[in-house]
């Protein structure tokens, strides 16, 4: 397969990785999902995260209708990559897209719970010693040993079970010795083994230095024999094998040896003799690193099918930990794939710190909303969580179609094609009318299960001929066997809808004593909503700046109901 073949690259993209990787590299690059290759070959991470979501699960990415589902799996695959434990498995998580085949979905969540029950079954202390080898590895210049030693401490501290199956029957002492062979061996200073492993490697390779060093200054080496007073060659000899010995630690019989017999003056001896002194000493140095590298490969070899296991292992273990890791900081459970429903018990929104619970759902499904219904029309008050319900059913459906846990205390998910989550638009123009048709209409005619998460709808045009629309998508939705949640002000202005659907309503039940909404944030089902704009107002005449302030907004309270305001700020009043 080409570059040019993957989505995303074009012929600038792929000439840089070509000229970075080559053509082959490039390739295992995008197929393997390696962010990391491709950000480092030039490519913007955006860009690589992107290139890679489509190389890995196009089809899943269609799932994604509109640009607010878009924006929702991005903020999920974001929140779960900060839990991640390395550089690498962030990037891999936030490749990861929605999977159409269900025995994937359901591999991978049992890993990622596996990985939950077993990051909970740590204490801080063996938490902060798996946290602190994978950091290790993640920032090795050398990954095999780090590979290695995260995987021993995965062992030490017990993981065990399916997720860390590759781990087991390891000779973990063996395994620890080879982590320091490959420690001595994997270096990138140019040498084999690294130093401070063998004293003798390390005396043969100062010395070599030392001589190198005095090669490469040959005239002060003659200029320094000379001031000890040496007038004969005899003499000079003697006093360079003298010195020469005190700068490399040599004896002055190894020094002499090296010296040349047939030089035909001072700066020809001096040069001639180190040159051999620096030959025979590199060539020391190679023979005991070479007897000292055999020993440290024997000590590798004897396990090496577990340190492969090791290093094959432990990113594939880093990414289901991280995410296991986002399921425990976000109670995350199991979500159950049904054939054709969406219901949610107790759900909580992901984006919000200290979200009410809801219970909610639509089609075919065994939990506690009504489940006869297709299409629900959400209306009620303002502030009323009615955006933030769309989003949590959105943020479910697509953590679900990852093969990822949710947040809620049970969740039956059916199978869809594609979701359209539509945002309410502050415009109101017909080019914001067209473009949100011709965004949220299609998905629902093409063949497939859509499901349908559309916010006030009425917002893009006036009231009256939104009624109609909405009729119309929620009639559209039935026909088309989708499921959709509708949410309005309009309520009283739809015609009958079908039997398929129904009308559900969040209340506000008054102000606290900070004079702020209190809102029953959980739908009752088959009841119309109130925007309850009496609350609004009594809020704004209890808080206007001056007398003119609330004369004026006191002459919208009688416009919306005095009585009602007065008796608001009462209660408000009173509970205080």
């Amino acid at each position: 397969m080409s570059l040019e073949e993957f989505w995303g690259v074009g012929p600038k993209t792929a000439a840089r990785l070509r000229e970075a990787l080559g053509e082959a590299a490039a390739v295992d690059a995008i197929e393997s999902a390696d962010v990391r290759r491709l950000v480092d070959a030039g490519v913007t991470r955006g860009r690589a995260t992107r290139i890679l979501r489509r190389a890995q699960g196009g089809a899943g990415m269609d799932l994604l209708a509109t640009r607010d589902a878009r924006n929702v799996y991005d903020d999920l695959v974001t929140r779960a990559a900060s839990y991640a434990i390395t550089a690498h498995a962030a990037d891999r998580i936030r490749v990861m897209t929605p999977v159409a085949d269900a025995e994937t979905r359901e591999a991978r969540l049992d890993r990622v719970l596996a990985a939950r029950d077993a990051w909970r079954a740590l204490d801080d202390g063996e938490r902060t010693g798996v946290l602190d080898a994978f950091e290790a590895y993640d920032e090795a210049e050398t990954a095999r040993p780090a590979a290695v030693r995260a995987a021993l401490a995965l062992r030490n501290v017990g993981l065990s079970g399916e997720t860390f199956a590759a781990l087991d029957g390891v000779d973990e002492r063996a395994l620890a010795e080879a982590a320091t062979a490959l420690e001595a061996l994997d270096v990138d200073d140019g040498d084999g083994v690294a130093r401070g492993v063998d004293d003798d490697l390390d005396r043969l390779r100062a010395r070599l230095a030392a001589a190198e060093e005095l090669e490469g200054s040959a005239f002060d080496v003659i200029d320094t024999i000379r001031e000890r007073g040496v007038r004969d060659l005899a003499a000079f000899r003697g006093a360079f094998a003298e010195y020469v010995a005190e700068e490399t630690e040599l004896t002055r019989g190894e020094v002499t040896a090296a010296t040349a017999d047939d030089a035909v003056d001072a700066a020809d001896f001096v040069s001639s003799s180190l040159r051999t002194l620096v030959a025979d000493l590199r060539e020391q140095v190679d023979e005991r690193e070479a007897v000292v590298s055999a020993d440290l490969e024997a000590a590798v070899d004897q396990v090496r099918e577990d340190v492969e296991r090791a290093v094959d292992a432990v990113d594939d273990i880093a990414v289901a930990l991280s995410l296991g890791r986002f399921a425990d900081a976000n109670d995350l459970i199991r979500p159950t794939f049904v054939a054709d429903g969406l219901a949610v018990d107790a759900a909580r929104n992901l984006s919000i710190s200290d979200p009410q619970p809801i219970s909610y759902g639509i089609g075919s499904h065994s939990l506690s909303a009504p489940t006869t219904d297709r299409v629900a029309v959400l209306t009620g008050a303002n502030s009323g969580g009615k955006t933030t319900l769309l989003e949590t059913l959105c943020q479910v459906v697509l953590l679900a179609s990852m093969g990822l846990p949710v947040p809620a205390d049970a969740a039956e998910v059916g199978a869809f094609d594609a979701v359209v989550f539509h945002r309410r638009h502050a415009s109101f123009n017909a080019g914001v009318l067209e473009s949100t048709l011709k965004t949220i209409v299609p998905p629902l005619s093409r063949e497939g299960r859509t499901l349908m998460l559309v916010d006030e709808f009425e917002a893009i045009t006036e009231p009256g001929r939104a009624a109609d629309l909405l009729n119309g998508l929620v009639s559209l939705t039935v026909d088309r066997d989708a499921l959709g949640v509708y949410v309005t002000h309009l309520a009283d202005d739809l015609a009958p809808l079908p039997p398929e659907a129904r009308t559900d309503g969040i209340f506000a039940e008054g102000l606290t004593t900070d004079l702020e909404l209190e809102v029953d944030y959980q739908p009752r089902f088959g009841t119309v909503g109130k925007s309850t704009p009496e609350f609004i107002v009594s809020r704004l005449v209890a808080n206007a700046r001056d007398r003119t302030e609330r004369q004026g907004f006191e002459a919208l309270a009688a416009a919306v109901g005095e009585e009602a305001v007065q008796g608001t700020l009462s209660d408000a009043r009173w509970s205080g």
